[in-house]
């Protein structure tokens, strides 16, 4: 996978262990994206359009708006 090459809704393009850009929850309004490394994927659904909720390893809750990196390069 290419980076910045897909986006955060849906599940099968997120795995655990893949670097991500999330939002949380209170920076939704502002957009503030934090970039980590999946820890957990939280949404059960196979899609979702604001993305699919996962846990970060440095614990962060958000949800994906860009895949960066699926972990092997």
């Amino acid at each position: 996978m290419k980076p910045n090459q897909q986006d955060g809704t849906i599940r099968a393009n997120i795995k655990e262990g893949y670097e991500v850009e999330i939002v949380q929850k209170h920076h939704q309004r502002s957009g503030e994206l934090t970039e980590g490394v999946v820890e957990k994927l939280l949404t059960k659904s196979p899609n979702h359009h604001h993305g699919i909720k996962v846990r970060l390893h440095s614990g962060e809750v958000g949800r994906v708006k860009k895949v960066v990196s699926d972990g092997i390069y």
